[in-house]
């Protein structure tokens, strides 16, 4: 996000955090403010009240962007006391809770015809009472219904998300995760075939008034094989599906939803439907490449609350137009080479490579110091090691 606004505007950003991560150390598009704790409540809403006082009198409007879960949830917990202040381009705090709930989400979904796999709900109490039943055939997903609350868990072999493949592994799994402290309840799911190039990934940015004003189909070639990061796209090519496109924007504006949306989809091939897996309320992080498509992600916000031309502005469906389609990698060429699997989309994508239309969030040629090379480096290095280690253990599984 500090990218997109600094290839907007020239501007570098403020991000205000309770760590620092390697992908902004030596930046100079970001200008770092770290509050231990700053994560949670109530050391958050005690720091924004600091913060609130400093911009009270602000000449223009400062805009809050996201980019996690549980900030997300921070701003719409107190969305009436920050916006006092700030721009909180977030849904209500009531919707937050049922769309984060993959649980809830699901439901929403079926209500409004939007695809998704099969479901059943596995609860705590189905644990301790020994009544663990699973009614799909394996392989199966497994993943936490309350994605916020598993950023707290931690065991050996914690994933985002499993693919289980008898019945051992499934109690032995569902044992380990509410044995260490998770309290909420798991999504069991049928399982949807192929790799990851069946994958689709859809951001959409809806402005104050409920309107769906622009969206960008993104075709993922790879993901992160680490346990942590499973599921994490390091490869997409850009996609066109107007069908999609129109299913995705009727359910948005639907729900009266505002700010960006992040959604992930599998295709099935069994019934010829994508699925959609779920919802993030924010960007993702691999979302930059709707910027490097054409779509610039920070003139949405500041169109929409500080321009105030984006509402008679037409809806944007992207990556019509082939001719201007961009690859975006977070790992590098080599190891995207190595690992993507071979089809007609893996071909594209590298003839996208032999004419350098790519992309890479991470290298800005505006901010790559010496240092910065180095560590950018050295994390292309990792993910080297990652693949090779964790690649060949997953290959073939559903990451979602």
């Amino acid at each position: 996000m500090a990218r997109s606004f600094y290839e907007q505007y020239g501007e570098k950003v403020k991000a205000v955090a309770g760590v620092q991560f390697a992908p902004t150390r030596y930046s100079k598009i970001i200008d770092i403010d770290l509050r231990p704790g700053f994560n949670e409540d109530p050391v958050f809403i005690t720091e924004m009240r600091k913060l609130a006082k400093v911009y009270q009198n602000h000449s223009e409007p400062v805009i809050l962007v996201s980019c996690s879960d549980g900030y997300t949830e921070l701003i719409a917990k107190h969305k009436e006391e920050l916006s006092k202040t700030f721009v909180c381009p977030y849904v209500d705090y009531d919707l937050l809770k049922q769309l984060n709930n993959k649980e809830r989400f699901y439901e929403i979904a079926a209500e409004h015809h939007l695809p998704h796999p099969e479901t059943k709900i596995i609860t705590k109490d189905d644990y301790t009472a020994g009544n663990l039943v699973q009614p799909f055939n394996y392989p199966v997903a497994l993943k936490p219904a309350n994605s916020v609350e598993w950023l707290d868990i931690h065991f050996e072999g914690r994933k985002k998300a499993f693919t289980i493949h008898s019945e051992t592994e499934f109690r032995d799994i569902v044992g380990k995760i509410y044995d260490n402290g998770y309290t909420s309840h798991l999504i069991l799911q049928d399982f949807i075939p192929g790799d990851d190039s069946n994958m689709r990934v859809l951001n959409a940015y809806v402005d104050q008034h409920h309107h769906v004003k622009m969206m960008c189909l993104g075709h993922p070639l790879l993901e992160d094989p680490t346990p942590q990061a499973i599921g994490n796209y390091v490869a997409i090519m850009p996609d066109y599906d107007q069908t999609m496109y129109e299913t995705v924007q009727k359910f948005l504006e639907e729900i009266n939803y505002t700010g960006f949306a992040n959604f992930d989809l599998k295709y099935d091939s069994r019934d010829h439907q994508f699925k959609f897996f779920e919802i993030n309320l924010r960007q993702g992080r691999s979302s930059f490449y709707v910027t490097l498509n054409g779509y610039n992600l920070a003139q949405y916000y500041v169109r929409d609350y500080v321009l105030d031309d984006l509402d008679q502005a037409a809806t944007v469906y992207g990556n019509k137009n082939k001719a201007q389609h961009k690859l975006w990698l977070g790992v590098a060429v080599k190891t995207f080479k190595k690992y993507a699997v071979d089809n007609d989309a893996k071909k594209a994508a590298l003839e996208l490579i032999r004419q350098e239309r790519w992309g890479n969030t991470l290298y800005f040629h505006q901010d790559l110091n010496l240092k910065r090379r180095l560590l950018l480096g050295y994390m292309d290095h990792n993910y080297v090691k990652r693949f090779a280690k964790y690649y060949q253990i997953n290959k073939g599984r559903d990451f979602h």
